[in-house]
């Protein structure tokens, strides 16, 4: 199981820690642009079309992106008092089956997100949100749906991922209590020079 578990680490270190860092910058950017909302339409008293969808779009990315270091670090709500009360291997036995449930529940959705994404929901334009590429001298062009659906999509990608390594370190640590777990956020090489 560590055979498995030790590179499925490692690939959601890297993919969660990127996602972190992009979530950050779309916080940054939809305060932004709320902040700019709210000086066109208190103070110029000339509110802007485009600025909700878009601080929609920004907080569905970065909900999108956290949620999966959220449940990996444990950080959703949760009730774990019985798992807790249980003797050891009978808690972790329950973990286990929260888990595959947890699993066949995302299992289900991805297919979901998939179809509204690249289905017939992605096809439709936003109301408000444009690209415009008339300033590059090309005809201005209007945001795909899909492109808000896809954090969706891309959420339950990564859930599925951590909720894979998290019943392999499950069965891990029901088996050997003693084993050496990689670590949640630890790379085997630091990414840049110290």
């Amino acid at each position: 199981m560590l055979l498995l578990l030790r590179p499925l680490a490692w690939i959601n270190t890297l993919v969660l820690r990127a996602g972190r860092n992009l979530a950050w910058v779309s916080l940054a950017v939809m305060v932004v642009v709320i902040l700019t909302q709210v000086v066109f339409r208190y103070v110029l008293n000339s509110a802007l079309a485009w600025p909700d969808e878009a601080a929609r779009f920004l907080m569905l990315w970065m909900a999108g992106l956290m949620a999966p270091s959220a449940m990996r670090w444990n950080g959703f709500v949760a009730i774990d008092m019985l798992p807790r009360a249980l003797p050891r291997k009978l808690g972790l036995s329950l973990t286990l089956v929260l888990l595959c449930l947890s699993l066949a529940v995302l299992v289900v959705a991805v297919s979901h997100a998939y179809n509204h994404t690249f289905g017939f929901g992605g096809n439709f334009d936003s109301s408000s949100l444009k690209l415009p590429l008339e300033w590059f001298g090309f005809e201005t062009v209007r945001v795909k749906l899909r492109y808000m659906y896809l954090s969706l999509f891309t959420c339950v990608l990564l859930l599925i991922s951590v909720t894979v390594e998290m019943i392999l370190r499950t069965i891990v640590v029901l088996f050997d209590a003693d084993a050496e777990l990689p670590s949640d956020d630890a790379l085997p090489f630091p990414l840049e020079a110290e």
